[in-house]
């Protein structure tokens, strides 16, 4: 009895608690609002994606990899283009593209309505897009039916605007290749500013032009050119993170 107690009371304390208790939805972080509805939308071959309104390149490339995850998840090949571009799977709506490289205060809400006729994702910037994207992801699983998301809409804003990441490089040197499935992690959980500590007393981790000797002798060969550190910013700015 105590137990229940328990329960009930986070339930009512504990933001989209008692949803995902009932729903069982496996969504990292909560959205601020989910009311799941009647039925499901099945994920098959035919499975497409429609941009509408603003096309840019980063929510162009968002949207592929969006699609090359889930032809992994449910390891069925998928078209690039939509058959039938007129009554596609998920239609995304952007009113704007967000800036180029991500900057705190930019709004990264979006709406996200999925029926068993279809779905529709929409938000004001490319950066709530994403979010929107990365919620469907999460939410695809596998039924007795085959692979399919449940019927559901979702209202999501960020709870915090700063939701960031601290990778030490310079006590511990990590690899370019790694940092990036860190940063795809970040992407995953919707978190938006990357902290790269490159320089302490244990190493210097950045090349510099002016002062060869800081990376030659304070890092036993083992540092980021400039050029890495211009594709890692890239990089975290394609999946709407700054740093």
């Amino acid at each position: 009895m105590r137990h229940a107690w328990i329960v009930s009371l986070l339930a009512c304390t504990l933001p989209g608690l008692a949803v995902a208790q009932t729903q069982a939805l496996n969504l990292m972080p909560m959205p601020a609002k989910a009311q799941v509805g009647t039925g499901q939308l099945p994920i098959g071959q035919s499975f497409s994606v429609v941009l509408t309104r603003a096309k840019n390149q980063r929510l162009k490339n968002a949207v592929g990899r969006f699609r090359d995850e889930v032809s992994r998840r449910t390891g069925m090949p998928l078209a690039t283009e939509a058959a039938n571009p007129a009554n596609p799977t998920l239609t995304v709506e952007v009113e704007h593209a967000g800036k180029e490289i991500p900057e705190l205060g930019e709004d990264e809400s979006y709406n996200l309505n999925i029926s068993p006729a279809g779905a529709k994702l929409t938000a004001a910037t490319d950066l709530g897009a994403m979010h929107g994207l990365q919620t469907f992801l999460q939410l695809v699983a596998t039924t007795p039916e085959g692979f399919a998301v449940p019927s559901i809409t979702v209202q999501d804003q960020p709870r915090f605007p700063w939701r960031g990441l601290l990778i030490d490089v310079s006590r511990h040197f990590i690899p370019l290749d790694v940092i990036k499935r860190n940063l795809d992690g970040m992407a995953a959980v919707k978190m938006n500013v990357f902290h790269w500590l490159l320089s302490d007393d244990q190493g210097f981790r950045v090349e510099s032009k002016t002062f060869p000797k800081l990376q030659e002798l304070g890092s036993d060969g083992l540092y980021f050119s400039q050029d890495q550190i211009r594709e890692l910013i890239a990089y975290a700015s394609e999946r709407g993170i700054g740093s």
